[in-house]
Parts: structure tokens; sequence; C-alpha cells
């Protein structure tokens, strides 16, 4: 079967020939011979079965276009006007240098650039992003060393500009921000260094990260997940892959008990927390309140001082690795009000002592002492307003009664010692 045309493109050109076309159609294997009216094409190349290149012949007014191949000439009524449009002139170019590996976005400007068909940088094609009389924009292809880039047009070819093809240098890291974090991964990590630009992958490990922003000194991505362990982090750009800089992946902390779990609402006494991961703690909450002086003893305890507070409260410990969750174990802290007693039932009783006397007040549920004149007393608290103690014995006279829990001390009542 004779070959197909279907098109060609451009479908005009410069009378003196040499512009640049692409015929496609079918059955072009073994063409032999391409023709603009009676005019030969050069530069034949059949790039496959249903597309074929050249360049046009010199030629007037419009023309059918044919392909001759072993079975016969094609017939299809397809058309080439030769136009005399001016030849494009070029300006300038911006940049005029880029990366080896290409990809970068370059301006041309210039005159008569209307219906560009190609533009090359050398002897390789770019690609045409917009094109209007007086600018085409373009992505750059790949290349090595100094290149001439030209426009051609239905008016012909341009004359050349240089374009310098610069090998970007490698990146290098200085310092990752933070070096740590969760497991879990999802945190914000800040790279900073030098040849940032243009940023291909940031890797964690074999772990890639999606990047947030890049700069040519800094990149910021959020850290993918990954086992608890250290990790090398790498950059790569056009110009090859960083040096590496180690990120470490820390498991959450974990409470699982407090002494004491019992504090004034007042806040400002110590409480000691026991968990794992607490080494690198930067944080210590009760409830919603931040604690103040973290002292880290190990990875399993630390100490802190209670911020104020009331009701029952979570405590949580934040790490690098992120904060602690409830889990197994008591992690709660209750916030008490101070004691106060009101009245004595009765206020006074014999010397030798052995007698119960009922501490009347509030917040004496979780009483833990009751002294007479400062000598301890047994007792046992029967509700949140009384406690009944068993009078210790003492000199005759009158003493001081207070009972004491973890917010502290109450007031002082006075008991009588009544001789024997």
């Amino acid at each position: 079967m004779a070959p197909i045309v279907t098109s060609v493109s451009p479908a005009q050109g410069t009378p003196a020939g040499g512009t640049p076309v692409t015929l496609t159609g079918s059955g072009f294997t073994g063409a032999t011979a391409v023709r603009f009216g009676t005019g030969l094409a050069t530069n034949v190349a059949v790039v496959n079965s249903t597309q074929i290149t050249a360049r046009t012949p010199a030629g007037t007014g419009t023309v059918k276009v044919t392909v001759t191949g072993p079975a016969g000439t094609s017939t299809q009524n397809v058309f080439f006007t030769y136009t005399s449009v001016a030849a494009p002139v070029l300006t300038t170019l911006s940049p005029a240098s880029g990366p080896s590996s290409g990809g970068n976005t370059v301006t041309i400007n210039g005159t008569n650039l209307s219906g560009a068909a190609q533009v090359l940088f050398g002897p390789n094609p770019a690609t045409i992003l917009t094109n209007t009389p007086t600018q085409i924009t373009v992505t750059a292809p790949a290349g090595t060393g100094s290149v001439a880039v030209t426009v051609i047009t239905p008016g012909g070819t341009s004359n050349a500009l240089g374009y310098t093809y610069a090998a970007a240098p490698a990146p290098s890291l200085t310092s990752l921000s933070p070096a740590s974090g969760p497991t879990t991964g999802g945190n914000t990590v800040t790279l900073s260094g030098t040849n940032l630009s243009g940023a291909t992958s940031v890797m964690f490990g074999i772990n890639a990260a999606a990047i947030l922003t890049n700069t040519a000194t800094q990149i910021t991505v959020t850290a993918p997940a990954g086992p608890p362990s250290a990790v090398n982090v790498t950059v790569t750009t056009p110009g090859g892959t960083s040096n590496p800089l180690p990120y470490f992946y820390i498991t959450a902390p974990a409470v699982t008990d407090l002494s004491a779990h019992l504090g004034p609402a007042t806040g400002g006494n110590t409480v000691t927390v026991f968990g794992s991961g607490l080494t690198l703690t930067s944080a210590v909450a009760f409830g919603g309140n931040p604690a103040t002086a973290i002292n880290v003893i190990s990875d399993s305890q630390l100490t802190v001082t209670a911020p104020a507070g009331s009701g029952t409260v979570q405590v949580t410990v934040t790490t690098p690795g992120g904060t602690s969750s409830t889990g197994t174990g008591n992690p709660h802290y209750t916030y008490l009000g101070a004691p106060v007693l009101t009245g004595l039932n009765s206020p006074n009783g014999l010397d030798t002592g052995g007698e119960s006397v009922v501490l009347v007040g509030s917040n004496l549920t979780y009483t833990d002492s009751v002294t007479f004149g400062g000598v301890p007393a047994s007792f046992a608290a029967i509700s949140d307003t009384q406690v009944v103690a068993t009078t210790p014995g003492g000199p005759p006279g009158v003493v001081s009664v207070m009972a004491h829990t973890p917010a502290g001390n109450s007031n002082a009542l006075p008991f009588t010692y009544d001789p024997s």
C-alpha cells in the first residue's frame, strides 16, 4: 500500500526552504523521497511508520506534499504554503546559563518569533512553553558546555545566542533542626546548608520526606515515619547528593506512676514521675498546666515542681519522640484543697489520753496525720468533714490540734488536757 500523508507541521515556511517540518500519516517505512510540489525535501528522516521529519526545499506558492515509498506515492491533498515571512531575530536569553541536567525555564526575547517550530540548544530541541512575536519561553534540554540557541519559524532560522551549561555544585548540609523526632514522623524538620536549590529528594535513611519549601540555603520537610534508630539524612539536587547528617527516631515516652498522686491546689510541691523514654524530656504538664524545675534523673525517672491546678488531671511528658498518652500504670494527679478545722468534739480530755475526739472541718478525706501539741495521734478519716482521733495524752494544759493532708497542715484548734 502506498504511503498516506495526513498532515504536515508547520504548514508554511520561507520560500528559501530549510524549514524543519514533521509529516504524519502511515505506511512511511522504507520511504525513499519526500516532495514539496516537484522539489525534493532534504534531511529526510523516517522516525517510524507514522512520522517523518525533513527540511523543505526552496519553492513558491502552495504545493502538495507527497511521500514516495516502495509501494508508490501518496495521493492525499496535504499542502504546504511558501510565504515571505521575516526571519526571526534574537536579542537576549534569560538566563544565559543553566544546569547540565536542563529542566530550567529560559526566556528568549527578539522579533518575528511567531509560529516558532523549534528552539534548538545546540542540536537539542527545547520544549516550547509560550510563544509571542517578541518572546518565547522554553524548558531547556540537557546538555554540556557552550551551545548556540536558535529559533526556527516559517521565516527561517534566527541568529544564534550563546548559552552555557554549568555543572551544578553539589549540595552540602550543615544542620538539621530538630535532629530527632517521633517514630510516627509527621513533624517538620529544617535542613540548612548550601547549594540546596532544585532539590529532587530528601531521604531519611531509605524513606523519602515530603518537601515543603526549598531555597538555596534551606529546605523544610515533613519527616517520614521510621523505626527507633539513627538514620542518615541526605539531599539530592541536580548537583548530586549531599553529605549525610544523623537524625534520631525516638519512641514516645510513657508515664507509669507518680510519687505522690496528691498535692495542694496551689502547687509548688515536688512530684517524682516514673516511666520510660524520659531522658530527652523537654516538658511535663499537669493537665494543661506546665510543671517547672524539670530534673531528669534517668530514662525512667524525673522530678518536677507541680503547678497550681484543680481536680484530677493526667500528667504527660513530652520529648522529641512525642507526648506520652494514657497506657498502663497510673499517671493521674489529684489537686486537694488545704484541710480546714472548724471544731473539736470534745475540746478537752484527761491528760492520760486514750479518749476519742472528732475533728470537724473540710478537705479531710486524705488526712495522713493528726497531732496534739505536736504529738502524733492515732486516727481514722471518716469523711471529707470528719476525722476521729484518739488523744495521745500529755501534761495538763492547752495544746494545738492540727490535721495534715498532702495539701499541707490545717489551722490549729485548742484542746485542753485535764488533770486526771
